[in-house]
């Protein structure tokens, strides 16, 4: 089941809410819907590495347990607010100094690079204490503008 609220309007934020699944393809058009068409293909991909993270390794695909998105539109900035019911991770420590590929795991690891590829695509990735809620922001490219002035 999915559950929707209204669409974001000025500083509101819109919410969905849907069981634990991968079938997210009506989610991510969700979300999506209002987004520029020319950073759909890299936002649907990041928004998705987010979801399938909060419905398989934070609720263990349960399909009683939920995960919720907040999303807005605030000054020029996307913002996604994912969080899930499970226990919770502890996200490496990092500060702004970083590159995306300190994310990377080892050659060997079999999961994380969702981590590296979050960090690629967005502006801010950020997570709540306990690790049950993902912050994402896009800032959008903002054009100069033209003085009428001579």
């Amino acid at each position: 089941m999915i559950t929707i609220s209204l669409r974001p309007v000025g500083r509101y934020w819109g919410t969905i809410s849907f069981a634990s699944t991968l079938y997210l393809c009506p989610i991510l058009d969700l979300l999506l819907a209002e987004i520029p068409a020319k950073l759909q293909a890299e936002l649907r991909l990041g928004l998705q590495e987010a979801l399938v993270n909060a419905a398989k390794h934070g609720n263990n695909l349960d399909p009683s347990k939920t995960v919720v998105v907040r999303f807005s539109l605030i000054d020029n900035q996307y913002w996604w607010v994912i969080s899930d019911q499970g226990q919770g991770f502890t996200p490496s420590s990092a500060n702004d100094d970083d590159e995306a590929t300190d994310y990377l795991p080892p050659d060997e690891a079999e999961s994380g690079r969702g981590l590296c590829l979050l960090h690629q695509i967005f502006d801010q990735v950020e997570w709540n204490r306990k690790g049950t809620e993902l912050r994402l922001c896009k800032q959008m490219e903002t054009r100069p503008r033209l003085s009428l002035r001579r």
